[in-house]
């Protein structure tokens, strides 16, 4: 059983039991989560899809931690102008646990 969920403006297909990196998340370490918006459920080959959510549908995840990304180089240049700007960028992140996919 698989779930298509939305959070933190991004869609994710989770699976019971997978490890995934979202957005962050203002939730503590170890604590559990319900994840309500999702829009799509299957079983095999059927497939429910929600219009634009599932109704009755929930994702159960635990916070496993919290982190930063990889850094992100940004370097803009405009050429015979002589400038040049370098920046970086480190996204946070939660990384979650799921747990069930009650549908």
């Amino acid at each position: 059983m698989y779930a298509v969920i939305k959070t933190g403006g991004k869609q994710y297909r989770v699976v019971a039991g997978e490890k995934i990196k979202v957005e962050q998340i203002a939730a503590e370490v170890g604590q559990e989560i319900v994840l309500d918006q999702v829009l799509a459920v299957g079983i095999g080959a059927d497939i429910k899809i929600g219009a634009p959510l599932v109704a009755g549908a929930a994702v159960t995840a635990t916070v496993v931690s919290h982190g930063r990304g990889v850094k992100v180089r940004i370097f803009k240049m405009r050429r015979r102008k002589h400038y040049q700007k370098r920046q970086g960028h480190r996204q946070n992140y939660t990384e979650l646990a799921i747990g069930s996919i009650t549908a």
